[in-house]
């Protein structure tokens, strides 16, 4: 049997669950997750397996009504992750249905050339009766070869999906080795970790303006990785949230991330943390540099 593997972008409003699925496809964590909107800054690729076909999954950020230059860097970093794709896949919160946040991503899409699914995702708590007029007008306005109803969460349809995409895949070479799962270096993907807990310990108190660098990441003689991460905040007043009462917080946040970050990585990690407060991070090119996104102006 001869090889197959192609490249799908996976576009969507934000908060439709698209990191939940492509890590789900992929059978481990490649994006990180939250339940706050705009997670996914960057775009993130996974690589699936389904017999002799390579997926490679594009995770891109959510697409919306950009307001300042980093949401401007995010929506940009979405529409690029849909170039040179073989397949477009527009993913919509089942249960959120169809309002003003998905209308600029199906806008978008009606511009696009190449082959365009449709998935449903979060069908296990969406109303069903809801979800075929969904799936109906969507396919009205963009006019989709393919629609499934998937949970990412439950993992509900999703062979069904998975074997679809592998059959979909052009005949070629893999692009990446079998036992690779993403093109993240370990650098990034520390500090997507960090980010991580942070959004999940802190979701209603911190805002979304955080981001982490990492400083300085090496290999220690004994095999195990030291990490050091600067957590970035705007306002002074945020630093006291991130801390926590006698720093409780950011050690809690420390710890979570580092056990991650192992059992990720395979090796012990030393992992330092320290919360900057830098009010202008947003206007930084080091920043978009180091987080993975281009500069726009």
């Amino acid at each position: 049997m001869s090889q197959s593997c192609g490249i799908v972008a996976v576009v969507g409003a934000p908060n439709a669950g698209k990191s939940t699925l492509v890590n789900a496809l992929v059978g481990q964590k490649v994006a990180i997750t939250s339940p706050k909107a705009q997670t996914t800054r960057t775009r993130v690729m996974g690589v699936a397996m389904e017999g002799e076909a390579q997926i490679v999954l594009v995770d891109t950020p959510g697409i919306f009504e950009p307001k300042r230059r980093l949401d401007r860097a995010m929506v940009q970093a979405a529409w690029g992750g849909a170039q040179n794709a073989d397949l477009i896949a527009l993913v919509i919160d089942g249960k959120a249905g169809l309002g003003e946040k998905l209308a600029r991503a199906v806008e978008g899409l009606q511009e696009r050339k190449e082959r365009k699914w449709l998935i449903i995702n979060k069908v296990d708590i969406a109303i069903k009766e809801k979800l075929l007029v969904h799936a109906e007008r969507l396919n009205g306005s963009v006019g989709f070869e393919e629609i499934f109803f998937v949970s990412a969460a439950t993992g509900d349809g999703l062979p069904e999906l998975k074997s679809a995409l592998a059959k979909a895949m052009p005949e070629g070479p893999w692009h990446f080795p079998e036992d690779q799962v993403s093109d993240a270096t370990d650098r990034m993907l520390a500090a997507e970790i960090t980010r991580e807990q942070l959004y999940h310990q802190l979701h209603a108190e911190l805002p979304y303006a955080a981001a982490v660098e990492t400083e300085k990441y090496s290999e220690r003689p004994d095999g195990s990785v030291e990490i050091h991460q600067q957590i970035l905040i705007g306002r002074t007043s945020q630093r006291a949230i991130v801390l926590g009462k006698g720093g409780a917080r950011l050690k809690e946040i420390g710890s979570k991330a580092r056990a991650e970050l192992a059992a990720l990585l395979g090796v012990s990690v030393h992992l330092y943390l320290h919360v900057k407060v830098k009010a202008d991070w947003e206007d930084d090119r080091g920043v978009y540099r180091d987080i993975g996104l281009d500069w726009v102006e």
